[in-house]
């Protein structure tokens, strides 16, 4: 995660050196298939509030590339018939769930008297797809490293906090493997966490999950485009997820070029890895820095969209689908 600055936290006053040997160590140890993702992400957290991660000025940028090659090799495991189907479904539910949270946020934000520029960020990170629609709304309303540094701060607590969650509650609640792909690509914010929450409650969570959630990440470009009006920055560049049309050829191979079935359950096997190390890194960026640079009012507000986006989506999914 990125932050307004790459301080450590080295509780343990480990050297470098030693710190390094450390964090590759468990870096290999995430890379084993003993290793859950809500596991590696607890890893990452102890990592980084402990013996410190040297090499966090790296992390955010490590963190982007590999979520991206994870999800393409994740391509190679789905239909593309079974995905325009899961995709159809959300369809709906995108649309609702991203414009409600969106103007709630704005609510909230003017309560809260949380800065614009942060309120509006923490927003679309909780509608669209976490950091990355952080990333692409950033550059276009001209927010400075703090406002990015806070919401970002925000979405990856919550997001965290929601790998472990989001299983836990779709068991207690019995819900099916499509009911719980369709909640958790609706109601968690990052794309890492409803791939390895997905992952953990079965395979066609799994691809329900990953599509409709990718389909979601295509609205950061609209929302991207309104932004600018509303702060009349019509100058700024929209970031496309250009990625997002690999997974889809990925499918589309798996799909239809027989070929293909040679190779496929490798790459996935490497993608659910990658997804792995991801949330690793993830967690190896949440020190305890980054935390207080938060603030209870962005964190508050970021809550409250939460849990409106969280309980909304769950009863119109048992109820309306």
């Amino acid at each position: 995660m990125e932050t307004n600055q790459y301080t450590n936290i080295n509780l343990l006053k480990i050297n470098p050196t030693l710190q390094q040997i450390i964090f590759v160590v468990l870096l290999l140890v995430c890379m084993t298939s003993f290793i859950s993702p809500p596991i590696a992400l607890l890893l990452g957290l102890v990592l980084a509030n402990l013996s410190g991660h040297p090499f966090i000025h790296l992390n955010h940028k490590a963190t982007n590339i590999l979520l991206q090659i994870s999800v393409v090799g994740l391509g190679f495991g789905m239909n593309i018939n079974s995905a325009l189907a899961a995709g159809k479904e959300g369809f709906l539910f995108t649309i609702a769930s991203i414009f409600s949270t969106l103007i709630l946020g704005s609510f909230l934000g003017k309560w809260f008297k949380i800065e614009n520029k942060t309120s509006h960020l923490i927003s679309c990170g909780t509608a669209i797809c976490g950091g990355s629609a952080i990333a692409a709304i950033a550059p276009v309303i001209q927010s400075d490293e703090k406002q990015t540094s806070v919401a970002l701060g925000v979405i990856f607590i919550l997001n965290s906090i929601a790998l472990f969650l989001f299983p836990a509650v779709g068991h207690w609640l019995d819900l099916s493997q499509k009911e719980f792909g369709l909640w958790c690509a609706i109601a968690i914010h990052d794309t890492s966490s409803v791939v390895g929450a997905a992952s953990k409650f079965g395979p066609e969570a799994l691809q329900i999950a990953t599509t409709v959630k990718l389909a979601r990440a295509l609205w950061i470009i609209p929302v991207a485009l309104i932004t600018s009006l509303v702060f009349k920055n019509k100058s700024s560049k929209v970031k496309i997820p250009y990625f997002i049309g690999l997974f889809i050829l990925a499918m589309i191979m798996n799909t239809y070029v027989p070929q293909t079935a040679i190779i496929a359950p490798h790459l996935v096997s490497i993608a659910k890895i990658g997804l792995t190390v991801t949330l690793f890194l993830i967690g190896a960026g949440l020190n305890l820095n980054a935390l207080k640079s938060v603030g209870i009012k962005p964190l508050l507000q970021g809550v409250s969209l939460w849990i409106f986006i969280a309980i909304g989506s769950l009863v119109a999914i048992l109820y309306f689908n």
